[in-house]
């Protein structure tokens, strides 16, 4: 019997083996966000069970999401919705097998345009069909929260939902951009809305798979809950900004032909910035507590992609213009200890390791030598111009940018700072973050949002 090298808890084994009613015979750790595993159960005939393993070993505030995940895409199944079969669920373990798609998921590294344009046209209209089944069908009210009842609640169920996740108190956050946009998302609220849908809460490129020029089904439904459907719209141009497909014009006009359900630009904008915002709260704090095991470099990309992405989402929104802030010549020399530790990573470590997850974890690790080496190099200077910026909207200068960003976000629970010079402010400060953290924009380099109708 094969010797499997895994930290899987203890009785998954027989579980997966008795689900797939044979022998496992295939088993590694897929590099993903959230925990996952390739698995193949080969039964006596020779058929083989192919196999995508979910685990849910935190709660997360929640220890039903994982299970919650798994409703939703049994209940799509029966409705012609394109999702993975579930093959089992353990809720001891906390445990879901389901099938694996043998497609792709990255359309962002198909260069055939009509390819790309022919699987973004398949995609929204299957996201018109499921925000178009009627709820009271899908049987999920009992592993759901409760459906809003108002257009309001549409838009802040969620974030208010997150925040009571993230156990600290909204009145204690020290981010001007969470503070900010947390207030934005309250005051600018959509006031009515077409219907109540089930969304999936971060879909778009990525959370979908695909064969030749169709999806073949729609993934990764932890997020899923009642909502608006148009914050659907608004995940899709923020997934489509991490993975560009070929862009957005065009296909939320499809979008409103093919539901019925009428699009609104401002309220897909919205939705950007909400799905931004509560992403957001999340990964600030994996950010600052992430223990060792986590792919922090991941994480700090998010974040600084993230924040900047939402600053600007927040001034188109409101239509305001906002310059990039110069920023100094980065190409001195790299300390000679960073250069020794990069080296004996990229060139004595990195080709010797033939398990994709490993080689993928010693590239974080030469990302985040590059991220400490930067700061060392120009933490002065980020100081100094994040401090400027703060006198100039607190009316005098902090005694550094951590003070006057605790300053910052006490006038804005106070409202007592315009929307225009606070939005220039956060646009700054999120660009000249992301030039900082530069070597984890590897993942993700040179996104920029698309153009919507």
């Amino acid at each position: 019997m094969t010797e499997w090298v895994h930290d899987l808890p203890d009785g998954i084994f027989e579980w997966i083996a008795e689900v797939g009613d044979g022998e496992i015979t295939q088993l590694r750790r897929h590099v993903a966000r959230r925990e996952a595993w390739i698995v193949d159960v080969t039964r006596p005939d020779g058929s083989v069970l192919e196999g995508f393993l979910r685990l849910q070993r935190d709660t997360y505030g929640n220890p039903r999401l994982l299970e919650r995940e798994t409703r939703i895409l049994q209940a799509l199944g029966q409705n012609d919705i394109p999702v993975p079969e579930i093959h089992g669920w353990n809720p001891e373990l906390r445990a879901t097998l389901m099938a694996r798609d043998p497609g792709r998921s990255d359309l962002d590294a198909i260069k055939d345009p009509a390819q790309q344009r022919a699987v973004m046209e398949d995609f929204v209209r299957i996201v018109a069909r499921f925000h178009t089944i009627d709820l009271d069908t899908l049987g999920l009210d009992d592993i759901m929260a409760p459906r809003p009842q108002t257009p309001a609640a549409c838009a802040l169920d969620e974030v208010d939902r997150v925040l009571k996740q993230m156990g600290r108190p909204f009145e204690d956050c020290d981010d001007p951009l969470t503070v900010y946009g947390i207030d934005w998302l309250r005051r600018f609220a959509p006031e009515k809305v077409a219907r109540v849908s089930l969304v999936q809460g971060d879909t778009g490129p990525v959370n979908f798979m695909f064969q030749g020029d169709r999806v073949s089904s729609v993934i990764d439904w932890e997020l899923g809950h009642y909502g608006d459907p148009l914050e659907d719209l608004g995940n899709i141009m923020v997934r489509e900004l991490y993975n560009p497909s070929g862009g957005l014009d065009g296909l939320f006009e499809l979008y409103e032909r093919e539901s019925g359900i009428p699009y609104d630009r401002f309220r897909a904008r919205y939705y950007a910035v909400q799905q931004n915002v509560r992403g957001m709260m999340g990964i600030h704090a994996i950010c600052n507590t992430a223990p060792p095991s986590q792919p922090l470099a991941w994480y700090l990309c998010y974040r600084y992609l993230g924040d900047r992405a939402t600053a600007q989402m927040l001034a188109a929104a409101m239509e305001i213009e906002v310059a990039r802030p110069e920023t100094p010549d980065d190409k001195d020399k790299v300390d000679p200890l960073v250069a020794g530790a990069l080296y004996a990573q990229e060139h004595d470590v990195a080709p010797r390791l033939d398990d994709p997850f490993a080689r993928q974890r010693s590239v974080q690790t030469m990302t985040l030598i590059r991220c400490i080496d930067r700061r060392a190099r120009f933490g002065a200077w980020h100081e100094d111009e994040e401090t400027r910026d703060l006198t100039e909207l607190l009316g005098k200068r902090p005694a550094n940018a951590a003070i006057g960003n605790k300053q910052l976000c006490n006038l804005i629970r106070e409202r007592a700072v315009e929307d225009a010079p606070l939005i220039r402010f956060l646009t700054r400060k999120a660009y000249r973050d992301e030039w900082l953290y530069e070597p984890v924009s590897v993942l993700y380099p040179n996104r920029v949002w698309s153009e919507i109708d």
